[in-house]
């Protein structure tokens, strides 16, 4: 999932109660998805599925208020604090954004299809 993505969810985007619990990536008002192709079913499992029942505990219409309201969606400042967080952890060149670039590199090296690495998406 694209951190623009994640940081527009709103709290109903996320369901639990399936037999497969899931984030239900659609456009917003708030936030717009990059291509038509980018609406998508994110299955939730391990760490993500106890990260979003998290989320689901606070009172806001949306996942990550701090960074999302009804007019807009801000990923900057998401993207700014996510980096502030990394920066004492890891080499002075990580940012958020080569996360994702890094496990497409990953995928490839282990000569994965190209359609199977475009159909994990955001990755």
């Amino acid at each position: 999932m694209r951190l623009s993505e994640a940081a527009g969810l709103a709290r109903d985007d996320i369901v639990l109660d399936a037999d497969v619990p899931h984030i239900k990536l659609v456009p917003h008002p708030w936030r717009r998805l990059k291509t038509k192709g980018s609406e998508r079913l994110i299955p939730l499992i391990g760490v993500s599925l106890w990260a979003t029942g998290r989320l689901q505990q606070h009172d806001s219409n949306y996942a990550f208020p701090r960074y999302c309201d009804s007019k807009i969606c801000n990923a900057n400042s998401a993207s700014a604090a996510l980096n502030k967080w990394l920066k004492p952890r890891l080499t002075d060149h990580a940012v958020v954004h080569s996360l994702r670039h890094s496990m497409r590199d990953r995928l490839r090296a282990v000569e994965c299809p190209s359609d199977i690495i475009d159909q994990i998406g955001g990755w």
